[in-house]
């Protein structure tokens, strides 16, 4: 049996991007996951399909799962020879107790790895916009827990000290306390006009910053309703906020967005969301995969030098057709002389990000203008093979056959549903904490449908804005019962553009159709 080991990892304080390239490592080895309710769920998306996920989140005034059970946790899956990731918001050892878990695991034999993450203690308040240490203003830092031990029946904090020892204070977890610490600094020296800012769910999409001075920072707090996890930052520094602010006020700041896409072309579109300062929420519900059958697609690929054109209508065709080329040991060169057609730039960048040269690209990224463009190069005679996905409308196909083309429709993937995730989704819904959901295809708009049933998915969205590229993908929608409230132009980018632009407008109430 191999031997199993641990590892204590940092996944950073919300924004999953900020996990480190070794965390990030680890989780895409690991066997088993023990995660914390901080941990940001995107990272599970990096975890194998095969990895067990075992959430021991804590939450204020509930611990579902004691700490002394989580240490028997690593130690039970380690000793099976499991790798197991202990997945920790922030910093292990920065109020984490992954302390206490190495000492356990050191008590048991088990071999262990502390990966370090970055502390919220320092990037919230820095997605603030505050620097937690300024040349000029602020050259020290102290960093307290503001959640002490409740058995220690009194404080170890020696507010004495501490109240004017550093020039920045920032104390960890300690919202349900902000009045008697205020209390307390003030009471020990601290200026009750000194700055003070609370940031609850820093780095993520649910950011919430409130500032004033220090002896008004608690009333200010229950004015907002400020929920933890939240830190306490006190110091000059806190004034610098309104000048330095660069999170919490791009375009679509705070919006939860729903991103269908298939898990492995689910990236750029959620990068480009999350830059926009949204919250992607990945629910991946169709997935690509091989045909059963490859006789149709290898009988193709035996005679691809006879066509004179080979038409994509996704990247994913691109991406079928080249692997399966290699699988038979062959490449690009036995495509001879056709000429490549794309149906839109996406496809294209595919194709030309392999060094092939892209013959046409109509001006609308649709079926019948693609085929609209082949005709008017001329499609009598001609021979034309067509990879796509095993269920695909009949417009382009049918449409090149009467204009005297031999039209070969190979299938060279499928798309399948896949389900995980949706009573995730689903609750958020009913909890109306979603914005808008995204829909890049036919295929995924009924796929979400019937991961949601039926019956409900018109009812989940309403009030939520459903976006759509492209009129197809949109007819469809509107086919399954949904209202679709945007539809924008691809590629990606220029379809997140769209998303923005409307979040931006929406107080006019008005739809917005961006096809145009």
């Amino acid at each position: 049996m191999a031997e199993g080991i641990v590892y204590l990892v940092g996944a950073g304080p919300g924004d999953p991007g900020l996990i480190t390239l070794r965390g990030l490592e680890c989780v895409r080895q690991a066997d088993v996951i023990v995660m914390d309710r901080l941990a940001p769920p995107a990272l599970l998306r990096e975890a194998r399909r095969d990895a067990t996920i075992i959430d021991v989140g804590k939450r204020p005034g509930r611990h579902p799962v004691p700490q002394a059970e989580i240490n028997a946790l690593l130690v039970q899956h380690a000793a099976k020879g499991k790798a197991v990731v202990r997945l920790k918001g922030g910093d292990p050892f920065v109020f984490g107790r992954g302390g206490e878990e190495a000492e356990a695991l050191a008590a048991a034999g088990i071999p262990f790895e502390i990966v370090p993450g970055v502390s919220s203690t320092i990037a919230a308040p820095a997605y603030a916009g505050i620097p937690v240490t300024h040349r000029g203003i602020a050259s020290s830092l102290a960093i307290v827990t503001g959640h002490e031990d409740p058995t220690k029946g009194r404080t170890a904090i020696d507010f004495a000290k501490l109240a004017c020892a550093a020039d920045t204070l920032v104390f960890a977890m300690g919202v349900g306390k902000l009045r008697a610490i205020a209390a307390e600094l003030i009471a020990h020296g601290r200026s009750a006009s000194t700055p003070a800012a609370i940031i609850s769910w820093g780095t993520t999409a649910r950011q919430h910053v409130v500032t004033a001075p220090l002896d008004a920072i608690a009333d200010a707090a229950d004015k907002a309703a400020v929920k933890p996890p939240a830190i306490m930052l006190v110091g000059e520094v806190a004034a610098l906020r309104e000048k330095l602010r660069w999170f919490d006020n791009r375009p679509m700041f705070g919006k939860r967005i729903v991103v269908t896409r298939a898990r492995e072309q689910a990236s750029e579109l959620m990068a480009l969301l999350a830059a926009q300062g949204a919250e992607p929420i990945a629910l991946p519900v169709i997935r690509i995969t091989s045909p059963d059958d490859l006789a149709e697609l290898d009988g193709a690929i035996a005679r691809l030098d006879r066509y004179d054109w080979i038409v994509f209508t996704s990247p994913n065709g691109v991406d079928a057709l080249l692997r399966r080329l290699l699988e038979l040991r062959k490449d690009v060169r036995a495509m001879g002389g056709a000429s490549l057609a794309a149906i839109g730039p996406a496809t294209a960048e595919r194709l030309e990000h392999r060094a092939l040269r892209v013959e046409l690209v109509p001006e609308e990224f649709v079926s019948a203008r693609l085929a609209d463009a082949l005709i008017q190069r001329g499609m009598a005679g001609k021979r034309v093979l067509l990879p796509r996905a095993k269920v695909a409308p009949p417009t382009l196909p049918d449409a090149l056959r009467d204009a005297g083309a031999e039209v070969d429709v190979v299938t060279a993937y499928e798309t399948l549903p896949d389900p995980a995730g949706a009573e995730q989704v689903r609750a958020a819904l009913e909890r109306e904490e979603i914005d808008a959901v995204t829909f890049t295809s036919s295929s995924t708009v009924r796929n979400f449908v019937q991961a949601l049933q039926p019956a409900d998915a018109g009812t989940l969205t309403r009030g939520v804005l459903v976006a759509c590229i492209g009129p197809v993908t949109a007819e469809t929608a509107r086919e399954q019962g949904l209202d679709v409230g945007l539809v924008g132009r691809p590629p990606i980018a220029n379809f997140v553009r769209s998303l923005a632009d409307h979040f931006a407008a929406r107080g006019s109430g008005s739809a917005q159709d961006l096809t145009q």
